[in-house]
Formats: structure tokens, C-alpha cells, sequence
């Protein structure tokens, strides 16, 4: 993970460019008493006016350049503030999409979301507004001291006393708030992901009249998140009124000791009137400092989850000299793969070699292992025992880049993005795809004819996860996206399961016919493995039957079974004559 010195350092120009915006702006503060004091003593006092007129105009000049020095700072912070937080939130978003995928099935997306845009957001404020006031206080009460001194040193004493009790007042404050933000970043995470997960089910959960109990899931998560809330205004109350009541009292404890000392001659009328209103420049800070607490607070809250997702690595390992396979022509091999998480065991010793341009079907009962041997095909995970080969070489010798281009995936469950269809359909070449090979894919996948028929064809903007689409056009649509891709290895999983037996049908055909590729099926109907080279059955993450679809019925196994079971005897007995 990058620090934030780091950062800070990238745009260390702009930076001193707002603390000199800043340092000229509290130098025009500090002089504008002393033209008082000047005031005071000629023209009040002395009742000399030769000097007024000029006086007033400076007074009005530093008003005036005041504001725009003020305005340049605010604005030269903030710039640098919203651009170092893009920064951080391009660097956290590209760490989590080097994370296997591991990472991502035990932590929730809610989270993650959270983390991105809130953490994110309490994070950079700390090098933005947080940090100009923070500098902007200790620099104005270093300065601001300095004339006090130079006008009373003792009665400076005054001043130092009370700043002392808010300093340490602050401290105290921030080790309260420091566990309260903790607890407020992780409850809203888990505020996140509750939303989430609600809005992206809101189907299942209508389904299942769920409303209710999901409502009091979210209210209990939002009440604990209001009492956290509550906890630190509790805090804020606790300890603001010691810095007001400093701010307000000091003014008044100056006015009338200075007043004392000038009744004794010590003072002028003009110092006691620059003193007084450098004190009300003492007031501020300390009315500030809780604020300013309270946000490096909250933001040292958020940086240490973001400090966690940082700290976790990819669990695949990248080879520094990696591999180069000139013009993959799609050779697969499983050697004794075994895959664990845990002490659960998911594959155990698969071993199968798929030629080049050849089909292998996969079948197995629910939780066999059928779509881990995609996700180590993609190299998602590594296996704990064996290897996967691809023309030969290991994966793990290769570019991870390379691996997985080198695959056409048409996942199990299709999830197309919120946008055009035409763009959903690019994604595998999204740069050098043409429309009329997006429109082939498309009648491969047998989806140009229900595309044509929407208002603005393949323009039309789908909702998130592929709203407004049936179950089948969904995966229509992702089948497309997978031809197109024109990868030497096309891996379909269950991938025409919401299809009708018609439709699936015409696509098993098209892919056929599709030559020079290397397929892997993945199913549960028969229909779709019955014409592949090798059809090999999982159970319990073994594989239980390997060979051709008439090879395996004529065993009268798993495979027959399966097959008596989706179409009957009396349809077997007809196959079989």
C-alpha cells in the first residue's frame, strides 16, 4: 500500500502553493491588529488624524486580501484533496481486482463497497480539509503567540494555560472516538452489505414474502449504526464545552487583566485593543481542535480497513520469467489435480487430456466439482496437488493475462453489465470487435432474433445483472459474448440450463459446427455432453466414469442413470436398438 506521504509527495507542489496561500493569509491576521493598535493610540487617543484615512484603506486592503488569500487556499486544498482521493480509490479498486478469488469468497461485496467509497472518502479528507486546518492552527497560534509575547509576556501566560487544557483535553478525546469510529466503519459495512444483498435478491426475498424480516434485518443493523452515531455526538458533548468555554473566557480574562495593567500604566490603550483581538484569534483554534479531532479520528478509523484489504495478497503465485505460448491452439491437460480448502477436499486426483479442437463433456451430481475444474482452468485457484497444462506448459508458468484470454467463459450463472447489449457482447474483444461480428455471435447464440425485435435493437440498455431479460436471453446474450471472443478454448458452464430443449438444440449445433476450438461442457441434461469426444462423471470431486456417451450407457452406471432419469427406459431401450 502507498502512504499517504506518498501521495502527498506526488503533489508537493500545489501543497506549498497552499500553505504559502495560507501563511500570507495569517500574515495579514497578524497585522491587522497592529494597524489597530495604531489607530487606538494616534487617532483615539492622541486625537491625531493626519494618518486615519491610509489606516482604514490597509484595514480594508487586508480585508480584502484576506478573502482572496483564503479563497486560494481553500480551493488549492481541496483540489488536492478530491485528486488524492481519486488516486487512492483508482490504487484500492485495482488492488482488490488482483486478489484471487479466493479473497472474494469469504468477504462481502457490501463491504468492499464501503471500504471503496466511505473509507475512501474519510481518508483523503484528512489530507484535505482536515490537514489545512490542522497546519492553519498550529501555524496561527505559533504566530499569534509571538505578538502576544511581544506585546505582554506575562499576561501571554493567560493564553498558554488554556491552549494547554484543550490540547490535552483533545488528546484524551481522540483515544475515545479512535474505538467509536472503529466500530462505526465495520457497522457500516455490514449496513452495506445488507442493502446489497437485499436489492440485488429483491426478487427472492418477494418471492419468499420476505419483506418484513429483511426490513427488521436492516433496522437492527441501522439502530446500531444510529447508537454508534449517538455514542459520539455523546462523546462531541462530553468534551466540546471545555473548548468553547475556554474560547469564550479567554477574550473576557484578557480584556480585564489588560485593562488592569494599562489603569497601572504597563499597557497602552492601542496594545491592550491588538492584544484582545489577537486573543480572539487564540479562540477559534481551540473551538476548532475538536473538530479537527474528530476527523483525523474517523479517518485514521477508515485508513486502518483499508490498511486490512491491502495486506492481503493474491494466493496465486506470478512467475517472474513467465511463459509464452506462441498461437495457443487449445491442448488441455488435467495431471493428478487435487484441490482443498481447508480440510475439505474438493478434487481429488482428476487427471484428463483434452486435445486440441476435441469436446469433453463434464457431468456430476450438485457439489461434485464440476465448475471448480473451470475455475482452475482459469486459473482462479491453484490446485494443491498436480498440474494444468495448456500446450504443454503450466499455467503457473504462464502470463496470468495470457491464461485466461485464452479461454471463452460462459459462466454458470450469466451476469450481463448495465449497459448497451452491443457493449455486453464486446467485452471479450472490446477494442477490435466489429458490429458485424458482434451480429454472427449473436445468431450462433440464436439471440439476434429477440435483439432485433427491442426498440433500439442491439443499443438497448439492459439493467443490472440483465434486468428486463428472461433467464434464457441472458445467457443467449452471454454465449454470444463468449463467441465472439474467438478464444481457442470454449467453456460452457451449465450454460443452457434456462434454455428450452429447441433453442439448446440449434445452439449445440451452431457450436458444432464451430471448428478449430476446444470445448469444455459442463452440464446436468444429457442433451448437451450426448456428442463430445470424452464425457467424464464427477462424484465426490472424483471421477467416478469416463468415456463416450454410448460407452458409458452401456456400462449402466451414474451416466445411465442419469440418462434413465431425464429420459426414461423405454427412450434408452429405442437408443440402444
Amino acid at each position: 500500500m502507498k502512504t499517504l506521504t506518498s501521495y502527498v509527495r506526488k503533489h508537493w507542489v500545489t501543497y506549498f502553493m497552499a500553505v504559502m496561500f495560507m501563511l500570507i493569509a495569517i500574515a495579514l491576521d497578524m497585522i491587522y491588529p497592529k494597524i489597530t493598535e495604531i489607530i487606538v493610540n494616534e487617532s483615539i487617543v492622541g486625537r491625531d488624524f493626519h494618518r486615519l484615512g491610509i489606516l482604514l484603506a490597509a484595514i480594508l486592503l487586508i480585508g480584502i486580501g484576506r478573502s482572496v488569500f483564503g479563497y486560494f487556499k481553500e480551493f488549492t486544498f481541496d483540489r488536492n484533496c478530491i485528486t488524492i482521493g481519486t488516486e487512492m480509490r483508482k490504487d484500492l479498486f485495482d488492488h482488490i481486482q488482483g486478489l484471487s478469488l479466493d479473497y472474494f469468497d469469504d468477504t462481502n461485496t457490501g463491504e468492499l463497497m464501503a471500504r471503496v467509497k466511505d473509507d475512501i472518502d474519510a481518508v483523503y479528507s484528512m489530507v484535505g480539509m482536515n490537514a489545512m486546518m490542522g497546519m492553519e492552527v498550529l501555524l496561527n497560534v505559533i504566530v499569534v503567540l509571538y505578538f502576544m509575547i511581544t506585546l505582554n509576556p506575562v499576561l501571554t501566560i493567560l493564553p498558554v494555560i488554556c491552549m494547554a487544557i484543550c490540547g490535552t483535553t483533545a488528546i484524551i478525546m481522540e483515544k475515545d472516538l479512535d474505538k467509536v469510529f472503529d466500530e462505526m466503519s465495520e457497522e457500516n459495512a455490514k449496513l452495506t452489505t445488507v442493502a446489497e444483498e437485499n436489492l440485488a435478491g429483491v426478487r427472492t426475498v418477494k418471492a419468499f414474502a420476505r419483506e418484513q424480516m429483511e426490513i427488521e434485518k436492516f433496522r437492527k443493523h441501522n439502530e446500531n449504526y444510529y447508537n454508534l452515531n449517538m455514542k459520539e455526538a455523546k462523546l462531541n458533548v462530553r468534551y466540546y464545552p471545555i473548548f468553547q468555554l475556554a474560547a469564550m473566557l479567554l477574550p473576557v480574562m484578557c480584556a480585564v487583566l489588560g485593562g488592569i495593567a494599562v489603569i497601572n500604566g504597563k499597557m497602552t490603550l492601542g496594545s491592550l485593543t491588538a492584544y484582545i483581538i489577537y486573543s480572539r484569534n487564540c479562540t477559534w483554534p481551540m473551538e476548532e481542535i475538536g473538530w479537527i479531532v474528530n476527523g483525523f479520528s474517523s479517518s485514521f478509523a477508515s485508513l486502518k480497513k483499508i490498511r486490512k484489504i491491502y495486506a492481503e495478497h493474491s494466493t496465486l503465485a506470478e512467475n517472474t520469467a513467465p511463459v509464452k505460448v506462441e498461437g495457443i491452439e487449445g491442448n488441455v491437460e488435467f495431471s493428478h489435480v487435487s484441490l482443498s480448502f481447508g480440510d475439505k477436499q474438493v478434487l481429488k486426483d482428476v487427471s484428463f487430456n483434452l486435445p486440441s479442437g476435441k469436446t469433453l463433456g463434464i457431468m456430476g451430481e450438485t457439489g461434485s466439482g464440476k465448475s471448480t475444474i473451470i475455475n482452475l482452468l482459469q486459473r482462479f485457484y491453484d490446485p494443491s496437488e498436480g498440474d494444468i497444462l495448456i500446450d504443454g506448459v503450466r499455467i503457473k508458468d504462464m502470463e496470468l493475462g495470457q491464461v485466461r484470454s485464452a479461454t471463452a467463459v460462459v459462466m454458470q450463472e450469466s451476469f450481463l453489465f448495465s449497459d448497451s447489449i452491443e457493449e455486453n457482447i464486446r467485452m471479450g474483444r472490446r477494442d477490435e470487435m466489429t458490429r458485424e461480428e458482434i451480429e454472427s455471435a449473436a445468431r450462433m447464440a440464436q439471440a439476434n432474433g429477440f435483439i432485433e425485435k427491442l426498440e433500439d435493437a442491439y443499443e438497448t440498455v439492459i439493467g443490472e445483472r440483465g434486468v428486463g431479460l428472461s433467464g434464457g436471453q441472458k445467457q443467449r446474450i452471454s454465449i454470444a459474448r463468449a463467441i465472439s471472443k474467438h478464444a481457442p478454448i470454449l467453456v460452457l458452464d451449465d450454460s443452457t440450463s434456462a434454455l428450452d430443449m429447441e433453442t439448446e438444440a440449434e445452439i449445440q449445433k451452431t457450436l458444432d459446427s464451430i471448428t478449430g476450438v476446444t470445448r469444455v461442457i459442463v452440464a446436468h441434461r444429457i442433451s448437451a455432453v450426448r456428442n463430445a469426444d470424452e464425457i467424464i462423471f464427477l462424484k465426490d470431486g472424483e471421477i467416478a466414469e469416463r468415456g463416450s456417451h454410448s460407452q458409458l450407457l452401456a456400462k449402466k452406471g451414474l451416466y445411465y442413470d442419469t440418462y434413465v432419469a431425464q429420459y426414461g427406459s423405454q427412450e434408452e431401450r429405442k437408443v440402444s436398438a
